[in-house]
Formats: C-alpha cells, structure tokens, sequence
C-alpha cells in the first residue's frame, strides 16, 4: 500500500517517520513505537504544523489520551488522537503520563474544577462536555479526582452512562462560538459538534464532515424535499454539516454566524446552496 493512498489525517506516517505498525504498509526512513500520554491541559490545539501559527484541525480535551510518536526539542509532539486517529502536532507540555485511568466523563456544558469542596474557592480549570477524568473519592457535593480537584457531582457521569438523544446534546451548545477545529463548548466547528453529540450518545464518529459523510448512516436519497427529514438525520454540503432538529429547524454549527444556530431548514437549504453548493448527501443514522 502506497503512502500516498493513505489518509495523512489519520495515518501516523511521514516521509521519515512513521509508526511500528506501519512497517511494510508504507515507506519512512524510520519507524518508532508510540508512547502512550494524555491530555492535561482544560483543551489543547492540534495542528498539521509545529508551529505555533499553524491552522487549527481539531482539538483534544483534558484526559483525552494520544500516542507520542515523536517529541521534539522545540516543544512540539507529533501526536494520534485515541479517541478518533487523528494525526498531528501538539505542545508537549499539554501532555503528562497516562496516570490513573478515566472513570468519569463532563456531562455539563462546562463545570469548574476547585481545589477543595467549596464553590467559593477559585477554580483551577474549567473543563468542557466531554473531558475525562480518574475520580478517587466523593465529598459532600462533589467527586474528587485522582490529581485532587472537586468537581460538582451531578456534572459528571461514569464513562459507561450515554445520552439517550444527540439531538438533545447538539441543542445545548447553542450559542457557543463556531471555531474551526474546535471541539469544546468554548469554540467548536460543524463535525466538532456532530462528534460531540453522537459520542454522547455511544456512537463512534469521526472527525471531519467528509469523513462522517462516508461512515455514518445510511444515505436516504435526498431529492430537496423537505418533508423526508427526520428528527437526527445529518444533512452535508461540500465541508460542512448539520444534525436535524425536527422538520423545520437545523442545529448546526456555522461561520456565517460565527455560531452554533438553530436555523430553519429550507432558509438554511436555500442560503447555502445560493452561497455554495447544494445539500449533496444526507445521511440517517
């Protein structure tokens, strides 16, 4: 297999490195075992370049894990997201050793980490939907983590415990800020939000539009008729995509408003397609 008939968003693969197993698929002058880390800061950015004005193209939150494949002198680690493959360059000092593993998950919007079972203490961090965390014990209100921080209980929820509805989750990011390759309820793009709600809900997804496009669902033969749409059909246009609220209104993350929106399907359908390109795919899960 070719190198270049992989995708480099998800192949941990260059010219001169890539990983062990790897080996015979495709042609590096080296090849090194990963080394498992994970995340300890509240986001960190990943990008295609180490530097630090490179493009954003995702994000991985705090207690996400990735594999180091290479950790420069300069900061930088070329790094594989484990929860959805996703291959680029992170600062190193966003990483630590693995540590205890994740018991609990945020399962509000946002919650405040405090140093000690007061809410009136100042919050170390503010970790997003999402993040992952070791939880050692319980006091009064709040878990506590396995580094020491209190976190108000009813904002967590064991790993194992799914939303029952991504419509639902998509609809409480509303009015979060749209960030391109953001995946946290402070700043999150189009297939952010998708990923988010869907893996609430237990369901793996990957990272980007076109990605999502090809692997979830089943296509229903969209022919512009509105009234085929059901309640979590994922609608795709050429680089973006949305989650069906109800026969009427779309969730979705947007830069034309800069936002999360709800917006009505058929201003939303007509707007894009006389800015872009038509609805090309929509998919049901």
């Amino acid at each position: 297999m070719r190198m270049n008939a992989l995708d480099p968003r998800l192949t941990p693969a260059r010219p001169d490195l890539a990983a062990a197993h790897l080996r015979g698929a495709v042609e590096a002058a080296d090849y090194v075992e990963g080394t498992p880390y994970r995340v300890v800061r509240e986001r960190a950015g990943v990008t295609r370049a180490p530097d630090p004005m490179a493009p954003l193209t995702t994000e991985a939150l705090f207690g996400e894990t990735v594999t180091v494949y290479e950790a420069t002198e300069e900061g930088w680690a070329w790094v594989q997201l484990d929860a959805d493959g996703y291959v680029g360059w992170m600062a190193l000092e966003a990483l630590a050793p693995p540590g205890a593993p994740a018991t609990h998950k945020v399962a509000a919007l946002r919650t405040p980490v405090f140093p000690g079972p007061s809410i009136k203490l100042p919050p170390t961090a503010l970790l997003s939907f999402g993040a992952r965390l070791s939880i050692a014990g319980a006091r009064d209100r709040f878990l506590v983590t396995a580094e020491g921080g209190y976190i108000f209980a009813d904002h967590l929820a064991p790993l194992d415990r799914f939303e029952t509805d991504p419509v639902d989750v998509a609809a409480r990011f509303l009015g979060a800020a749209y960030l391109w390759g953001g995946r946290s309820s402070l700043g999150l793009d189009c297939s952010g939000l998708v990923q988010a709600a869907l893996a609430a809900r237990g369901i793996a997804c990957p990272r980007d539009s076109d990605m999502q496009e090809a692997a979830l669902g089943h296509d229903i033969g969209f022919a512009g008729d509105i009234a085929s749409l059901q309640r979590g059909d994922l609608v795709f246009w050429p680089g973006h995509v949305g989650i069906v609220e109800n026969g009427e209104t779309l969730l979705h993350a947007t830069a034309h408003f800069m936002s999360v929106v709800r917006e009505p399907l058929d201003a939303t359908l007509a707007r894009i397609e006389a800015a872009s390109a038509p609805v090309r795919t929509v998919k049901r899960l």
